[in-house]
């Protein structure tokens, strides 16, 4: 997902640009501390205490330049508007954050207020249209044939979750005025793969691979995540 989040900043905006970047759900600030370090201007938003302290720590060990360009905002991804003003960004990411909200329109909608004109939103859903790969794959026969017709599903941390298929992101993205300008598919072929499996020799072929099927039909339809970008227009 990285490289092909670079790849839509890369295709977008001019090199050397110091862009306006808010992380909405930034976790424990992985992506934003990257984009940081290469020279963006970065919000972290984080309603989790434990992500927000996690991320400051990361931050403390940074050089001051760094630590300069990032600052770290503990709130609900939903008051944007409560902490910024429309138009304030130039890239918003929401990475792993829809499948945790109920109704993500009101969230969406308040992400695109956010981007300036030509902005670009970056989303990472899990993909309601493959949900019944992962247990049809681990001979879970029963769970897949439930998974068909359902966008909700347990999650490894055993929590209720929620799915996005990609129609009604498309058309939603239209709705709020960030229309739909290309899309990905994620982990392809290592979804079944077990937390914290070790990493394999052939880990660079692995990465070419899945950046390959992420970019191809019809693998990218069945990945188990869905990363779409979308342009304020």
């Amino acid at each position: 997902m990285t490289r092909q989040l670079d790849e839509q900043i890369v295709a977008r905006f001019p090199v050397g640009q110091r862009l306006r970047v808010l992380d909405v759900g930034m976790g424990q600030g992985t992506q934003a501390l990257r984009l940081a370090r290469a020279g963006h201007q970065v919000t972290g938003l984080e309603q989790d205490a434990t992500m927000v302290a996690a991320a400051r720590e990361s931050l403390a060990g940074e050089p001051e330049g760094i630590r300069e360009r990032m600052r770290i905002i503990e709130g609900d991804g939903r008051d944007t508007g409560v902490h910024f003003l429309p138009g304030s960004f130039d890239v918003v990411l929401c990475h792993g954050v829809l499948m945790y909200v109920e109704e993500p329109d009101p969230l969406l909608a308040g992400l695109a207020r956010m981007l300036a004109h030509g902005g670009l939103l970056s989303l990472l859903v899990r993909n309601g249209d493959a949900l019944a790969f992962r247990p049809g794959l681990s001979g879970d026969w029963s769970g897949a044939m439930a998974a068909f017709d359902t966008t909700a599903y347990r999650n490894r941390l055993g929590l209720d979750v929620r799915a996005d298929r990609l129609k009604d992101l498309t058309s939603t993205l239209a709705g709020i005025g960030a229309p739909l300008h290309a899309w990905y598919g994620v982990r392809v072929f290592t979804d079944t793969a077990a937390d914290g499996a070790e990493v394999p020799a052939e880990v660079e072929t692995l990465l070419a691979v899945e950046e390959k099927a992420g970019r191809t039909d019809p693998y990218r339809g069945v990945a188990a995540l869905l990363h779409l970008c979308g342009v304020r227009g």
